[in-house]
């Protein structure tokens, strides 16, 4: 087969170029060529002797399709006439030492069911999207002034079919038994968002992996959609549909390793041409950050989801292990240039990552789950930062968990748990997770965090997530902590929605529901979320009673007022300075139904100076109890 000049350009340069749309060119695509149709194959193998391609089109057999070298930079190429879309096929190559080795794609855009291994040739081109009107919207779409709340979900384990038993041997029954696909679980999923008033989602790992116990984050098929949940245009509907709901989709991403499966990139064609070192603890490999093939290979993958699947944000798994050649953990075991056990071309990655994305893509969310105390992790790389523009705030959430699950009589001499996240909340752009990774492996469920009566785990975890809802940044919320689930998250279980035929989880479901509704309809708690201006506290040292109080702004005439009472102690008359002379509405009381007030309730302001002010109130405050006031608009405003 000829290639077109731009072709073996573009190929020629892809060991040293900056080639960010690689999958156009790498994988199997289904291509006209002389009048024939068929597919065309290339691959990146510059140490294997030969390589052919076998698969169910040519009986497995590895003599009848052998590719042809293009270069000497290892790009192997071959066009096969008449294959059609759904055949399954493999790479095999000869290695220096004499050996052979079969490998999946490393762009494949669709793989086997596991415990299935290979690479299934499909067209993306084939999906009429509908998702025109969003798209268009969001070009002006301005992350960090607009409302994120975010449901983090793993597909496979949000629901299931009915009389599934996930804790079979997995691997001797396919997806179909257990899984909803990714059209079914849409048409439950996205009015269930609605409902509850989350305007994204989060979907843990959907690159095709081998081990559904490792919940995607050891991949082996980068390009290739779990096949778990169905095809790429069954994954297509899904976005398509959240889209149309307005719901941004969010695909978490590990760029940072990955698993060491025959068949996957490790040691590809003999020699570690995608490996870096090991990870100590994850039996992974990190990627080598200093070949720009793998630079390209990675970048061209984010860029991939955006082109072909019209995702929204990405959030970027174990950024730390990125940054660091020793992954974060407490060793020295790999030092660079300079001594230290700083990644240069890890760092260079991530900053070559994002500015790519951001030229492209100015809509879009970068999240890094970044556990240290890196700095500038969301400032631009002009300005010497790593270009993200959201960062997980892994030290608030920790503090916050660790507050929360103390018995109260204990909490005061913890106050600073609380009231230091404000010290550095503007030193990045947060985003503040109580997320997968705080429900299991013995950490508790988020209200069995909680300590005290029944009734009183309830309390507590309602006002973490009011907490939570007026703290400045974006929110994120795993699957499950919205019904008060006591049990850890269990990827081969359901969520256990059947706890929502009891009183106390329903009020507690509709209590998340309506803290949802208000985040998204006041500016207040979203919209300066960033600046200096947008928080005030009241008082941030009532350490005696462990009682927070602050201010959420949007301007001088629409803002909301945040009272936590973390002990069981209440007040019938309980004094609070506000900023302004006139009346205040009680909007929200986390321990009385309904919760935002049916019929409004105003207290007047009083001449009696407080906190600072020359205003306040007084009002009922009960034990465990938070508060949410506003001040009643002026005719003018």
């Amino acid at each position: 087969m000829i290639l077109e000049k731009s072709v073996v350009e573009y190929l020629d340069n892809y060991h040293i170029g900056k080639c960010y749309n690689s999958y156009e060119y790498f994988g199997a695509h289904m291509i006209h060529a002389k009048e024939r149709k068929g597919v065309r194959f290339t691959l990146w193998a510059p140490n294997a002797l030969a390589v052919s391609v076998v698969g169910s089109f040519n009986e497995w057999d590895d003599n009848i399709h052998q590719m042809e070298r293009l270069n000497d930079n290892g790009i192997w190429h071959l066009f096969i006439p008449s294959i059609k879309e759904g055949e399954q096929y493999k790479y095999k190559l000869i290695l220096p030492d004499g050996r052979h080795i079969y490998k999946a794609d490393p762009y494949a855009f669709h793989s086997e069911v596991r415990p299935g291994t290979s690479s299934i040739i499909v067209d993306l081109n084939q999906y009429n999207w509908n998702d025109s009107s969003f798209l268009q919207t969001r070009q002006a779409y301005n992350p960090l002034t607009s409302p994120i709340n975010i449901y983090e979900i793993h597909l496979g384990s949000w629901n299931v079919k009915e009389n599934s038993t996930l804790e079979d041997d997995i691997y001797k029954s396919l997806h179909p038994k257990y899984f909803y696909s990714y059209r079914e679980i849409a048409d439950q999923l996205i009015p269930y968002l609605k409902e509850m008033h989350y305007n994204f989602i989060e979907i843990l790992p959907l690159m095709e992996h081998p081990f559904d116990g490792s919940w995607g984050y050891q991949v082996t098929g980068y390009y290739s959609m779990t096949s778990r949940y169905g095809t790429p245009q069954d994954l297509m509907y899904l976005i398509d549909t959240c889209h149309q709901a307005n719901i941004g989709v969010i695909f978490d991403w590990v760029p940072g390793h990955f698993c060491r499966d025959e068949h996957g990139l490790l040691y590809f064609d003999g020699t570690p041409l995608y490996d870096g070192i090991d990870h100590p603890n994850w039996g992974t490999k990190k990627f080598n950050f200093y070949r720009s093939e793998v630079r390209n290979f990675l970048i061209s993958n984010a860029s991939f989801y955006f082109e072909k699947y019209h995702i929204d944000g990405i959030r970027v798994d174990g950024v730390t292990s990125i940054l660091q050649m020793n992954f974060g953990l407490d060793n020295e075991t790999y030092v660079n240039e300079y001594g230290n056990g700083e990644d240069l071309h890890g760092v260079a990655f991530l900053k070559e990552l994002n500015t790519e994305v951001f030229k492209k893509y100015p809509y879009a969310i970068m999240a890094a789950e970044e556990s240290s105390s890196w700095p500038l992790v969301t400032a631009p790389v002009e300005d010497s930062g790593l270009g993200f523009n959201l960062k997980w705030k892994m030290g608030w959430m920790n503090d916050t968990l660790q507050y929360i699950s103390m018995d109260p009589l204990f909490r005061k001499g913890s106050h600073d748990l609380i009231t230091f996240s404000m010290h550095y909340a503007n030193s990045e752009n947060f985003l503040l997770p109580f997320s997968h990774d705080e429900v299991v492996h013995g950490k508790k469920s988020m209200i069995d965090k909680c300590p005290g009566s029944y009734e009183d785990k309830f309390l507590t975890l309602k006002l973490t997530m009011l907490y939570q809802i007026t703290h400045p940044g974006k929110k994120l919320n795993f699957m499950g902590n919205e019904i008060a689930q006591f049990i850890e998250w269990r990827y081969y279980e359901p969520i256990e929605w059947f706890l929502l035929e009891y009183d106390a989880h329903q009020r507690f479901h509709h209590f998340i529901k309506t803290i949802n509704k208000l985040y998204l309809q006041e500016k207040a708690l979203y919209e300066k979320d960033y600046c200096d201006e947008g928080f005030q506290w009241i008082d941030a040292d009532n350490c005696s009673q462990s009682i927070f109080s602050y201010i959420r702004y949007y301007n001088k005439e629409d803002f909301i007022i945040v009272i936590l009472n973390f002990t069981p102690v209440g007040y019938d008359e309980f004094r609070i300075g506000v900023p302004y002379e006139g009346e205040y509405r009680i909007l929200l009381e986390t321990k009385h139904e309904p919760f935002r007030k049916t019929k409004i309730k105003y207290v007047k302001t009083e001449e009696v100076p407080m906190h600072n002010f020359e205003q306040s109130i007084t009002i009922s405050l009960d034990g465990l109890q938070g508060v949410l006031i506003k001040k009643k608009r002026t005719k003018k405003s």
